[in-house]
């Protein structure tokens, strides 16, 4: 294979990697992962490969660390992470060499990591004191019945991502469980472990307690199991069939998990779409990250009155993206993270285009920008039999579709046993919600690709069918790292007939009261 120059700044980044290498702590310190750089193929460092030990003595230091941190008041919780925040915009330049490093995604694409985790940061430490304090509730006797709901934190949460979003999906899930109180034990992938680490330092910089997140490195297939035994929540985010023995494991085990899985996402154009405006929201729907996106877009379906103006100018502005692995903001997109995915995307243009698809743009491989360059690719004539058609492709790849009306493209974009995140153009924004609302999906974009809604950390964020289960951001990714506990206090009377008055009686009685309330306002 061809090698490539490491670009120079990976140089000045040594020290850091060296640094972030000893966070992990391992009993077997001779063996090693290897972790290469995505856009050249050469070495960059290597980290301890962790065993099932290793995962529970982890645990045991969360575990040791976070009825400390849970005591601590809330406020006191929500200010360190105001601090990391601030830190993670201070530093950003170091992450985000790290992230193209590890990743090979194109610098503007890392930056989008920098504002989730900073969002999700303010969000949850501006709202973490209202949605976990206690709350009255209805009694069942109203007036004499007096309830209170309460959030106590989890123990330790368990969180294994994957190595297309390193920063955001190895950190962001994980604060909300911070800041209720949980210790943190998390698994990167094997590919990107260093931003995940990056992040862990930072916490600690900004007051959280050393130990209350651990950090263990190695393959899924080794340490998931392991990580599964030890945790009293998971949080997974990767491919649909993993997700399946996840949950099985997690059943096993009577914990709960929450998931994001795999997707075959789909954007509609409008009959009255303003063209321009979905090319533009298209080429960031399909290449962003180089289409290396559980939210990314795979199918677009495009009305017979567009098709053309659509179709051509669709394919003109992909054809002048520019691939790069500079560590600027120059390139539109960068490379591939591995052999396996670039695998993945020529098998599917390749099997597609000897069934008879036509490429618009790109299908190619670019070995002389970097061993995983794939060009941004459109695709036309795909249909059922092509691997293309319905499998997750999870690279710069997009099949367009004709469709003859409105009600034809939601048909044939529910048509998928995924339901992960959606997106509709149209010239009419209200029109675009009643479409919305007709998608199987667990998030859609009206006139934006998938940015809106990730980004609006307020609203729940997951996938319908197979694409998930449970969510995160707003009260849904904070409250379920808590156990739910009602405390009823009864006064005067008991819930139940009274001694004094026969059960007969009793149920007269009640029936006249419970008939009342149904037409008292207010009572719920």
């Amino acid at each position: 294979m061809t090698t490539f120059a490491t670009p120079p700044v990976a140089g000045t980044r040594g020290a850091l990697l060296k640094d972030l290498v000893g966070r992990v702590q391992a009993i077997d310190t001779g063996s090693r992962l290897e972790v290469r750089n995505s856009m050249t193929g050469q070495p960059l460092a290597d980290v301890p490969r962790c065993t099932p030990a290793d995962v529970a003595a982890a645990a045991a230091r969360g575990r040791a660390v976070q009825p400390e941190w849970a005591a601590r008041p809330v406020e006191e919780r929500a200010a360190m992470l105001l601090r990391f925040h601030d830190l993670v915009l201070e530093r950003q330049d170091e992450v985000l060499d790290l992230i193209q490093l590890e990743n090979g995604k194109a610098r503007r694409h890392a930056f989008e990591e920098i504002i989730d985790v900073c969002m999700v940061s303010r969000y949850y430490a501006n709202t973490a004191a209202d949605y976990l304090k206690p709350k009255r509730r209805q009694g069942a006797q109203l007036a004499l019945t007096e309830v209170w709901e309460l959030h106590h934190p989890k123990g330790l949460v368990g969180v294994i991502s994957p190595w297309n979003y390193p920063l955001t999906l190895g950190i962001s899930d994980a604060l909300p469980a911070i800041i209720a109180g949980n210790a943190v034990l998390t698994k990167p992938d094997q590919q990107t472990p260093f931003a995940t680490l990056w992040a862990v330092r930072l916490l600690e910089e900004a007051g959280m307690p050393k130990g209350l997140v651990q950090v263990v490195t190695g393959s899924g297939a080794e340490l998931g199991t392991s990580i599964i035994e030890q945790s009293d929540f998971l949080m997974f985010t990767g491919s649909t069939a993993v997700g399946r023995t996840v949950a099985a494991q997690a059943g096993e085990r009577l914990i709960d998990c929450s998931m994001e899985l795999g997707g075959k996402n789909a954007l509609l154009i409008l009959d009255d779409a303003d063209v321009d405006k979905a090319v533009d929201g298209a080429i960031r729907a399909c290449f962003s990250n180089t289409g290396q996106l559980c939210i990314s877009i795979e199918r677009i379906y495009v009305p017979s009155a567009l098709w053309d103006r659509f179709t051509t100018r669709f394919a003109a502005a992909t054809k002048k993206m520019k691939l790069s692995g500079a560590l600027d903001y120059s390139a539109d997109m960068g490379s591939l993270i591995s052999e396996k995915q670039l695998t993945t995307v020529s098998r599917h243009v390749d099997d597609a285009v000897d069934k008879g698809a036509v490429v618009l743009a790109g299908g190619r491989a670019r070995p002389d920008l970097g061993p995983y360059f794939y060009e941004p690719t459109i695709l036309t004539g795909v249909h059922d039999g092509m691997a293309v058609y319905a499998d997750e492709t999870f690279g710069p790849l997009v099949s367009l579709y004709r469709v003859e009306s409105e009600a034809e493209a939601v048909e044939k974009a529910n048509d998928s046993p995924y339901g992960l995140n959606f997106s509709v153009w149209t010239s009419n924004p209200k029109h675009g919600r009643e479409v919305a609302a007709k998608l199987q999906a667990g998030t859609v974009n009206v006139n934006e690709a998938y940015a809106a809604a990730w980004a609006s950390v307020d609203a729940p964020m997951g996938g319908m069918k197979a694409s998930g289960m449970g969510r995160r951001h707003g009260e849904h990714g904070i409250l379920k790292y808590t156990e739910s506990q009602t405390i009823a206090v009864e006064r005067l009377l008991p819930v139940g007939a009274p001694g004094w008055l026969g059960a007969r009686t009793y149920a007269r009685v009640m029936t006249r009261g419970i008939r009342l309330l149904r037409h008292i306002p207010g009572v719920k």
